[in-house]
C-alpha cells in the first residue's frame, strides 16, 4: 500500500528566532523513509503545499510529522510534532483522514511551551497499482521524489496550455527552430538537459548514444491516475468549478513568486478570469496549439476535480515530448493544482516530472502561474498581469546539480519565449510605454469629488459626543423653564446661583467637558473647510528623471485623537526633496486625489519614502500613522502605475492601513543620459569609463533582477571576506553595488543601494588579503538585511559590515566606489559647501541703508531675555565654531552640526553658514536646518548683534515660512563682568495659511525651551572652565 501525505500549511507556530519569527519546514518519517519540505523564510504561518508518498508494508507503524526551524550555523530548532498511527488511517472511511488541522505537540510533557501551533495535513492510503508504480515508483525515498519530479521536470510543460493558436503551421515553426541549433551544447550534459526542457524538439547533431523510444516504459492510462481523486466534482463545467472555489476562497492572498526566477512577466488586455480560462480550461485550444508547435504527442488531459477534503482544484496531464537526435522520446507527467482563486487573482502550481530521463528521480521542476488584475487602461478596459516563476527542487543530493539546473533554466527560457509569442497572438500584450504615454490622460482625469457642507457637517457631528451634548443641553434648558427659582442660600447672592449638591457639581462638569469637545470639533470642521494648501499641482522643472506621485486615497488609517479619528497628511521624500499633501481633518479613510511632481533629477532615483502623519504642528511629537518605502530598483515601474501600498509600523499593521498610489517615472533626456553620467563620473574617478554593450548590460540586469534603466559602470574581481573568503566579482552601477560568486554550483549573490551605506574606509593590507588593502563598507542601521548572511560582522547598533579584499586594481576600485557613493550620499560638510556656492550667486543682503538678511520681511519681537555672570567674549564662543559652539548645539538636539568659518562681508559685518539635522526629541520628523548668520558690533556700546535666517527642510509646511532670530549681547549694567542677552524672533511667511497662529505658538514654545537650555549649558561650561 501507499501512504499519501500532503503537508499544506501551518498556523500560529512558535517563534524560535530572536527576531520573533522562524524559518519552518516539515520533516515526515515512516519507518526508515524520510522526507522534508522546502523551508519558508521568516514566517509563522507558512504554506508548503507539498505531497509525499510512503510504501507501507505493515499497519503497526506510525507517521511522524515534525516541524522544525532551520538554523544556518547550529542544529535546527524543534517546533512541534505529531504522530498518526497508520492503522488509524486504514480503519477510517475510504481509508482517508481527509484534510484537517492537527495540533502540534511539544517534544516532552514537561516542556514550558504547550502551544506549538497547528498544521494542515491531508492523509490517505491507497492500493499500489502496477501502472501507477511504473510512472511513480515507490521505493523508499524514490516514492515522493518521482511523484514530485513528475511535476516539474517537464520542460516548460505545457506552458503551452492555452487557447487557440494563430501562429503559422507547425512545419514552418519546426524548420525555423531547426535552423537555430546550438551546436556547442549538444555534447555536454547541460546541453542534454537544455534539450529536455525545450518543447520544440529541435535537433542537435551529436555522436552520443541515442535513447530509443522502445526502451521507454509504457505510458500509464489516465484512468489509473484519476483514481487518486476520491471526491468527484459536483460542477458540470470548468467555469462552475472555478466559481465554486472562488466562493470558498474569498480572502486568500496570491503566493509569492518562486525563487528560481521569473520566466514571464507581462500584462495583457484581458480580464483575469478570461485569461485563466484561456490557459487552463479543458475547452481551450491553447494547450493543443502549443503541443502542435513543439511537437508534443499523446497529450492526455485529466478533468479538474476537487481534492479529497480540500477546496482546491486539481488535475493530471500527461504527454510525450517530441524526439530529438539526442533523446528519442520523453514522457512527462504534470500535476496542476489551484492554490488560490478569488477576486485578487489566480495562482496555479504545476509540478512536472520526467522519471525516465537521466537523474529524473532526483529532481522536480515547479512552476507557479500567478494571474492578477493589471493597471486599468484609460479606456476603462480591464487588464491582467501574468507572472510565471519556477524553481528546481532536488529530492536527492547529486553532483550533477549545477548542470541539471543550468540545463533546465536554458530549456525553460527558450520554451517560454515560444509560449509568450503564441499567447501574444491570442491576447494583446500591454507595454509599459503604453501606460506611460497615458500618464497625462490619467492625471487629467483626476478630480476631487465635491462634497457639500451639509454632508461634511453630518459626517463630523453625527457622533455620540455631539448628540449626547445636545440632548443634555436641551434637557437642562427645559428644566430651567419648568423649575422655580430657589431661594438664596449658603454663599450665594443675587445673580450667582451655585450648585447645592455633589450631583449638581458632577452634572455641571460633564456639561463643560462635553461642550469643550463639541467646540473642538466645530473648530476642526472650520479648519478642514479652509485648508487647501499643499504641494499638489506644483509642476516639475528641468530635464532628466521626472518622478510623479499621485496620492488617491487612504484606507484603515489608525485613530489617534480622542475623537476616534485622525488628521492625516502624507509626505513623499525622494533624493532629499519632500512633497507634502493637504491635511484631511477627522478622517480614517481620506480621499486626496492630489498630484506631486519632483523636479528633474540627473540620476534615476532609488527610493521613494512615504509616511503618513497625524498633524499637530511641526515641532510637536506628532504620531506616525505608518510608513512605506518604494524601491525603484526592485520594483517594476509598470506595477506602480496603480498600486495599493501597505503601511508599516505598529499602528499601521494593527489596522492594516494602506495607501492607493500611482507612481510614474520617466526620463526626458533620452539615450544621452547614460553617456553624460559616465562623463561626469570620469572626472571624479580620474579614469576613462567605457560604455558597456547592450548585451553586457542586459546580462547584468538579469543577474540581479534590475530594471532596464540600470546600467553597469564597472566590475572588479575580489574576495568577500567571511569565515572563508569567497572569490567573485563586485559590480557597480549608478544605484547599487552588488556581489556575485558561483563556485562549484554554490552561488552567492546580493546587492544594496548606495544610500544604504553609512561609511566606507580602507583596511590595511594583510597576508590573508595577499598584500592588498581591503574595503570595509558599513551599512546604515536596518539596511541590507537581505544580504545579512554575507556580512562579516554586525555591531551593537545592528549595522552590517561587509569586507572586500584582494582587488586586482585596488586604487581604481576604491576611487570608483568612493565617487559613486559620494554622488548618491552627500555629507553635511558637502551640503554646507553647496550652500556656500549658492550664497555666492544669491546674496542675502539688501541695500546699505536697510537691514541685512531681509529681516524687514519678518515682524521681530522680544521672546527671551536673560543675564549671565560671564563676560561677552565667552558668550560669543557660542557663535565661534569652536568646542563650546559644537558641544552646546549637539546637546540641544542639532545632529551632524557643521559650520563654515566667519568671513568678512563688508565693514564690521561677518557671515557664516550652518547646517544640521534636528534630533528626534526636538522634531519627530528629523528635518534638516540650513542657516545663515551675520555678526556685527553694536554701534553705540560694547556688545554684538548676531542675526540669523533659518530654513527648515523635511518638516510639514516648512516651505511656508522662514525663521528669523536676532541675538543682542551687551554688558550687564549692574555686573561688571556679566552680560545681558536679548533674543528677538519673527516669522517671514512665504505662503499664506490659515494655521499661522497655531504654527507660531508651536514654534515659539519650542524655541524658548531651546534658548533656555543653550544658555544654561553655556553657563555650566563657563563655571567648569573657571573651576578647572
Amino acid at each position: 500500500m501507499k501512504l499519501s501525505v500532503r503537508a499544506i500549511e501551518a498556523r500560529n507556530l512558535r517563534p524560535m528566532d530572536l527576531n520573533g519569527s522562524s524559518d519552518p519546514y516539515v520533516r515526515l518519517q515512516v519507518g526508515k523513509q524520510k522526507f522534508k519540505t522546502k523551508v519558508v523564510k521568516k514566517n509563522l504561518n507558512p504554506f508548503w503545499g507539498e505531497e509525499f508518498s510512503f510504501r507501507v508494508e505493515e499497519l503497526n507503524g506510525e507517521l511522524v510529522v515534525s516541524v522544525l526551524d532551520e538554523d544556518k550555523y547550529f542544529n535546527d530548532d524543534f517546533v512541534g510534532q505529531l504522530k498518526v498511527p497508520i492503522a488509524k488511517v486504514f480503519d477510517a472511511e475510504n481509508q482517508s483522514l481527509g484534510t484537517a488541522w492537527y495540533s502540534l505537540q511539544p517534544k516532552n510533557k514537561k516542556s514550558k511551551h504547550k502551544d506549538c501551533g497547528e498544521i494542515l495535513l491531508s492523509i490517505s492510503l491507497s492500493q499500489s497499482n502496477s501502472g501507477f508504480d511504473q510512472a511513480l515508483p515507490c521505493k523508499g525515498d524514490r516514492a515522493s521524489q518521482l511523484e514530485e519530479a513528475s511535476d516539474l521536470a517537464t520542460e516548460s510543460p505545457r506552458h503551452s496550455s492555452t487557447g487557440p493558436s494563430r501562429s503559422p503551421s507547425g512545419r514552418r515553426t519546426e524548420e525555423a527552430d531547426s535552423s537555430k541549433e546550438d551546436k556547442t551544447s549538444s555534447h555536454t550534459f547541460a546541453g542534454r538537459f537544455a534539450q529536455l526542457f525545450q518543447k520544440n524538439g529541435e535537433t542537435v547533431p551529436t555522436t552520443s548514444r541515442v535513447i530509443n523510444s522502445t526502451d521507454l516504459p509504457e505510458m500509464p492510462k489516465l484512468a489509473v491516475r484519476e483514481d487518486r481523486f476520491e471526491e468527484q466534482s459536483s460542477c458540470s463545467s470548468f467555469g462552475e468549478a472555478v466559481r465554486t472555489m472562488m466562493e470558498r476562497d474569498s480572502d486568500g492572498e496570491v503566493p509569492n513568486n518562486l525563487p528560481g526566477g521569473i520566466l514571464l512577466d507581462q500584462c495583457y488586455a484581458i480580464a483575469p478570469p478570461d485569461l485563466n480560462s484561456l490557459l487552463f480550461s479543458p475547452d481551450s485550444n491553447f494547450q493543443k496549439s502549443m503541443a502542435e508547435l513543439q511537437g508534443t504527442t499523446e497529450l492526455q488531459e485529466g478533468l479538474w476535480k476537487f481534492e479529497n477534503g480540500s477546496n482546491n482544484l486539481r488535475r493530471v496531464v500527461m504527454y510525450v515530448k517530441a524526439a530529438s537526435r539526442l533523446i528519442k522520446a520523453v514522457k512527462a507527467i504534470e500535476e496542476q493544482r489551484y492554490l488560490k482563486a478569488n477576486e485578487k487573482g489566480f495562482a496555479v502550481s504545476i509540478s512536472v516530472s520526467t522519471p525516465d530521463v537521466m537523474y529524473g528521480s532526483t529532481f522536480k521542476v515547479e512552476l507557479l502561474y500567478c494571474i492578477t488584475p493589471g493597471p486599468e487602461l484609460p479606456s476603462g478596459e480591464q487588464t491582467s498581469r501574468l507572472v510565471i516563476s519556477w524553481r528546481m527542487n532536488f529530492l536527492q543530493s547529486t553532483m550533477m546539480k549545477g548542470m541539471i539546473e543550468g540545463g533546465a533554466r536554458q530549456g525553460l527560457k527558450e520554451s517560454f519565449e515560444q509560449f509568450a509569442d503564441v499567447l501574444s497572438r491570442n491576447v494583446k500584450p500591454i507595454e509599459m510605454k503604453d501606460l506611460v504615454s497615458n500618464k497625462d490622460q490619467v492625471l487629467a482625469a483626476l478630480q476631487v469629488e465635491p462634497q457639500s457642507d451639509w454632508k461634511l457637517a453630518l459626517q463630523y457631528f453625527a457622533n455620540f459626543t455631539v448628540i449626547s451634548t445636545i440632548f443634555m443641553g436641551l434637557y437642562v434648558v427645559a428644566h430651567i423653564f419648568l423649575s422655580v427659582p430657589s431661594t438664596v442660600q449658603g454663599l450665594e447672592f443675587n445673580g450667582l446661583d451655585l450648585p447645592d449638591s455633589i450631583g449638581e457639581v458632577i452634572v455641571c462638569g460633564i456639561l463643560v467637558l462635553q461642550g469643550k469637545q463639541v467646540f473642538e470639533l466645530l473648530a476642526r470642521f472650520i479648519q478642514a473647510r479652509k485648508r487647501k494648501e499643499s504641494d499638489h499641482g506644483v509642476k516639475a522643472q528641468g530635464d532628466g528623471w521626472l518622478l510623479t506621485a499621485v496620492l488617491l486615497e487612504g484606507c484603515n488609517l489608525a485613530a489617534v485623537d480622542s475623537t476616534g479619528f485622525s488628521d492625516p497628511y502624507v509626505t513623499f521624500t525622494c533624493n532629499g526633496k519632500t512633497r507634502t499633501s493637504s491635511i484631511k481633518f477627522q478622517k480614517l479613510d481620506p480621499q486626496w486625489n492630489e498630484i506631486f511632481e519632483f523636479d528633474a533629477m540627473d540620476e534615476a532615483p532609488s527610493m521613494l519614502d512615504v509616511e503618513v502623519f497625524d498633524f499637530d504642528g511641526p515641532f510637536d511629537e506628532a504620531t506616525s500613522l505608518g510608513h512605506a518605502e518604494i524601491n525603484f530598483v526592485k520594483s517594476n515601474v509598470s506595477d506602480l502605475a496603480d498600486v495599493w501600498i501597505p503601511l508599516e509600523g505598529k499602528l499601521a499593521q494593527a489596522c492594516q492601513s494602506k495607501l492607493h498610489l500611482r507612481i510614474f517615472l520617466n526620463n526626458t533626456k533620452g539615450s544621452n543620459a547614460v553617456q553624460e553620467y559616465l562623463t561626469k563620473m570620469e572626472k571624479e574617478v580620474g579614469k576613462k569609463i567605457n560604455l558597456r554593450s547592450p548585451q553586457t548590460n542586459s546580462a547584468f540586469q538579469k543577474l540581479f533582477g534590475l530594471p532596464p534603466e540600470e546600467f553597469l559602470i564597472n566590475d572588479f574581481t575580489c574576495h568577500l571576506k567571511r569565515k572563508m573568503p569567497v572569490q567573485g566579482r563586485l559590480f557597480l552601477s549608478p544605484r547599487i553595488i552588488g556581489f556575485h560568486s558561483n563556485l562549484f554550483g554554490h552561488k552567492t549573490k546580493f546587492f544594496f543601494l548606495w544610500e544604504d551605506i553609512e561609511d566606507i574606509h580602507v583596511a590595511p593590507a594583510t597576508l590573508t588579503s595577499m598584500g592588498s588593502p581591503g574595503i570595509i563598507i558599513t551599512l546604515r542601521q536596518g539596511r541590507g538585511l537581505d544580504a545579512k548572511h554575507c556580512a562579516k560582522t554586525q555591531d551593537e547598533e545592528g549595522r552590517l559590515k561587509f569586507h572586500f579584499q584582494s582587488f586586482v586594481s585596488f586604487n581604481i576600485a576604491h576611487r570608483t566606489i568612493m565617487a559613486l557613493w559620494k554622488a548618491r550620499s552627500l555629507s553635511p560638510e558637502q551640503k554646507v559647501q553647496i550652500v556656500e556656492e549658492e550664497s555666492e550667486t544669491k546674496s542675502l543682503q539688501t541695500e546699505e541703508s536697510g537691514s541685512f538678511l531681509g529681516l524687514e520681511d519678518a515682524k521681530m519681537s522680544e521672546v527671551y531675555s536673560s543675564a549671565h555672570p560671564f563676560p561677552i567674549n565667552f558668550f560669543m564662543e557660542l557663535f565661534s565654531g569652536g568646542d563650546v559652539d559644537c558641544q552646546v548645539m549637539e546637546k540641544v538636539g542639532c545632529v551632524d552640526y557643521s559650520c563654515t568659518p566667519w568671513e568678512l562681508e563688508k565693514a564690521d559685518v561677518y557671515q557664516r553658514q550652518i547646517c544640521y539635522k534636528l534630533h528626534k526629541n526636538v522634531s519627530s520628523y528629523r528635518g534638516q536646518v540650513t542657516s545663515t548668520q551675520q555678526r556685527s558690533p553694536l554701534p553705540d556700546r560694547n556688545g554684538w548683534i548676531v542675526e540669523e535666517v533659518m530654513t527648515l527642510q523635511g518638516v510639514p509646511l516648512a516651505d511656508y515660512f522662514n525663521l528669523h532670530l536676532r541675538y543682542q549681547v551687551e554688558d550687564h549694567p549692574l555686573k561688571s563682568k556679566g552680560c545681558q542677552v536679548k533674543v528677538f524672533f519673527g516669522i517671514a511667511w512665504v505662503k499664506s495659511t490659515s494655521h499661522q497662529k497655531r504654527l507660531t505658538i508651536n514654534i515659539l514654545s519650542n524655541l524658548q525651551e531651546r534658548l533656555k537650555l543653550m544658555f544654561n549649558l553655556t553657563e555650566k561650561e563657563y563655571h567648569s572652565r573657571k573651576v578647572g
